[in-house]
């Protein structure tokens, strides 16, 4: 079974979700300290905890497995909010269902929906990035398709590398594009903060940032229709930050919507000054 459990405040435990971890006889949980404390919270003796986080999870899976066929009602929660959404619990559902047995769910509080409507920004269509590749060119692409992405985009960051991931999507989407930046879900110091990004990458800069945060981005303008011109300046643009030919070309295509072998061939008129 499943449960969602608090993202900070843990009065927002649901009914359903304490009643489930005071029957389990096994809890998989990514933290068995921050599981002791809500356990203790409830006032309920700890039964058997099992460490399933980003290394252990694949492993513990199978363990999973093997106690739910001996009859064990075992639960599994994360040290917040639902497992699976940027925390471990992915490979623990695939391995029971593939084991063919049931699994149940607790909704609990998620991050995500709630930095999401609170963001002031369209929620009826957005799509949730997690967090962002560290460095190299899984980020670089991650980023070009935040810039493009006409839905609302929801994006984790931990303090350390906000201003980082702030002034990257400043660079990518442009200083206009509105942003919700929230801390602190549900706990003592919550806080919202809405502007563009370039209002934001000042806003950052200016503090020590603390906490674990949201960042919800205003999805991009649909793309106009482009000329040959504009399609020429953008891949020049690519270009100059450093980006390789070919991913200058696919970043331009999927911007713009037009079909790769149309950049692509406006490429090779810049190189060589000559139609293809």
């Amino acid at each position: 079974m499943l449960v969602g459990t608090p993202i900070g405040n843990l009065d927002d435990l649901t009914p359903r979700a304490a009643a489930a971890l005071a029957t389990a006889e096994i809890i998989a949980c990514e933290d068995t300290r921050r599981t002791g404390r809500l356990l203790t919270h409830l006032g309920l003796a700890a039964p058997k905890l099992l460490v399933a986080n980003d290394h252990t999870e694949p492993d513990v899976a199978h363990e999973v497995v093997e106690r739910i066929a001996a009859g064990q009602r075992v639960v599994v929660v994360t040290d917040a909010g639902m497992p699976g959404i940027s925390d471990p619990g992915e490979a623990l559902v695939r391995a029971v269902v593939d084991a063919g047995f049931a699994v149940e769910i607790v909704p609990g509080p998620s991050a995500l929906d709630t930095a999401l409507v609170i963001s002031g920004l369209p929620a009826g269509r957005f799509c949730f990035e997690g967090f962002l590749p560290r460095k190299g060119s899984a980020r670089r692409a991650r980023l070009a398709a935040i810039a493009g992405e006409e839905r609302t985009v929801v994006v984790y960051e931990a303090p350390h590398r906000l201003q980082r991931t702030v002034a990257d999507l400043h660079d990518v989407c442009g200083g206009d594009r509105r942003v919700a930046i929230v801390r602190e879900l549900t706990k003592v110091h919550e806080e919202h903060w809405r502007g563009s990004l370039a209002e934001a990458r000042t806003m950052v800069d200016e503090r020590t940032p603390r906490g674990e945060y949201v960042l919800v981005v205003d999805g991009a303008e649909p793309p106009a229709a482009a000329d040959d011109g504009t399609l020429r300046a953008a891949f020049a643009a690519e270009r100059a930050a450093g980006h390789s030919t070919r991913d200058a070309v696919d970043t331009v295509a999927e911007r713009f919507g037009v079909p790769r072998r149309r950049v692509y061939e406006l490429a090779i008129q810049a190189y060589t000054g000559t139609d293809v």
